[in-house]
């Protein structure tokens, strides 16, 4: 059972945990997905200082009317390949964010997006289906990756 101001997202990529980890911590890889659907993020807007106190932020840029909206945060743990947690201590209860990545033994990982202290305006459903749109994002970027390494190889 989950609780009231908590969520669990869980998805299974075909790529290692480093590659997946790499993508969640390189502004250049960020940029290719970061962000809900009708929203860009620039690789010039992101600033990922990978250590616990380090800054992690994003500027997202609506498609449709240019207004940006950022996202700011603060790593307490980087442990890569296998956690991340970021805070966002602007955000009303100081959300947190732990991505959690589990060599599967066949090729495969598993990437546990756990949230807490989420706020009532990140946890209407409008809101979870923008975050939602982000993790597809991820999922056709590392599945893209993936094939191109795959074909490179043949």
């Amino acid at each position: 059972m989950i609780e009231p101001g908590q969520f669990t997202y869980r998805r299974i990529h075909r790529a290692s945990r480093e590659l997946l980890f790499d993508c969640m911590t390189q502004p250049e890889r960020l940029a290719h997905f970061w962000g809900p659907a009708g929203t860009t993020t620039p690789v010039g807007g992101i600033t990922v200082d990978l250590r616990p106190g380090g800054a992690f932020e994003m500027v997202m840029v609506n498609y449709t009317d240019g207004s940006q909206h950022t996202m700011r945060a603060v790593y307490v743990e980087v442990r890569r390949p296998e956690r991340l947690v970021w805070t966002e201590p602007g955000v009303e209860g100081g959300m947190i964010t732990t991505l959690t990545f589990t060599d599967l033994g066949d090729g495969r990982t598993e990437v546990v997006t756990h949230q807490t202290n989420v706020p009532a305006m990140f946890a209407d459903p409008w809101a979870r289906e923008g975050f939602e749109t982000s993790l597809s994002r991820f999922d056709e970027y590392v599945a893209a990756l993936t094939e191109l390494t795959a074909n490179r190889s043949d």
